[in-house]
């Protein structure tokens, strides 16, 4: 009699539908951002020094949007800022094509002083320099300069993958995340691949988003042409993108029901 009691067939469709349920769930540990290293670690709060951070240098093929602004119309339109040009900067596309292209050997076609080179400088560095050339022949000019080639890619377990453009000067990690709508429930955050252009070529990083000494890490700070690839967690072949609860306890009282009935 008690050996008939645990293999009635309702137990044991109470203990499939029971692993099928938690196989299908994703631990909180997995899914949380920013873990200190032990869990025991109940400090309030955690310094991390970010020097090693550097801001991104320009490379040959980059594109640079530069203006120089000053009172006098004439000096304007020896740069190409006249009423009309502005007017045709109403989109990406206009900015592009009113940018300058480093060519390959670091250099790009600036009028008065023609080519000049501004490879392996900063946005920041680009501008100093054309504005301490641009003040050898006008008063009271400034000069903007801008990467218009700012874009990310990110793919994988994120709501929303795609290319993204970036208005900003720097971006972090966390915010390159944030542009696609987060990562999924099933993103294996602690296997983030990123893919940079370097000197040599391209090379991929292993990232680790569960640890919150990424803020101290030299790739915190998204640089353009980066893609980041976010892994599926393996637990994601046996469950569910979105887990179909109201069905699966709908399909147990049901079961259950139609088994009371047939006196199973």
């Amino acid at each position: 009699m008690i050996k008939n009691i645990f293999y009635t067939p309702q137990k044991w469709l109470i203990i499939v539908l029971s692993v099928v349920l938690f196989s299908s769930c994703v631990p909180q540990k997995q899914i949380k951002y920013l873990q200190s290293a032990s869990e025991s670690d109940t400090i309030p709060v955690r310094d991390f020094a970010t020097e090693s951070m550097e801001s991104y240098k320009v490379q040959s093929g980059d594109n640079l949007y530069i203006q120089v602004m000053s009172m006098d119309e004439q000096t304007n339109q020896l740069f190409g800022n006249n009423q009309q040009t502005n007017n045709r900067i109403t989109n990406e596309i206009g900015v592009y094509l009113q940018s300058y292209t480093v060519d390959k050997n670091g250099s790009i076609d600036f009028p008065i002083v023609d080519k000049l080179n501004v490879e392996d400088l900063t946005v920041e560095e680009i501008r100093a320099k054309i504005q301490s050339l641009v003040d050898e022949y006008l008063v009271g000019a400034t000069v903007f300069v801008k990467m218009v080639n700012f874009n990310i890619t990110i793919l994988g377990e994120v709501r929303r993958p795609g290319k993204f453009k970036v208005y900003q000067d720097q971006i972090n990690i966390f915010e390159a995340v944030a542009m696609a709508g987060d990562l999924t429930d099933f993103a294996a955050r602690s296997q983030v691949k990123l893919v940079r252009q370097t000197e040599d070529g391209y090379r991929i990083y292993n990232i680790d988003l569960t640890r919150d000494n990424i803020i101290a890490s030299e790739f915190y700070q998204i640089m353009p042409n980066d893609i980041l690839y976010i892994e599926p967690l393996k637990i994601k072949q046996f469950g569910f993108a979105s887990f179909p609860y109201s069905i699966i306890f709908s399909t147990i009282s049901a079961t259950l029901l139609i088994l009371n009935y047939l006196n199973l």
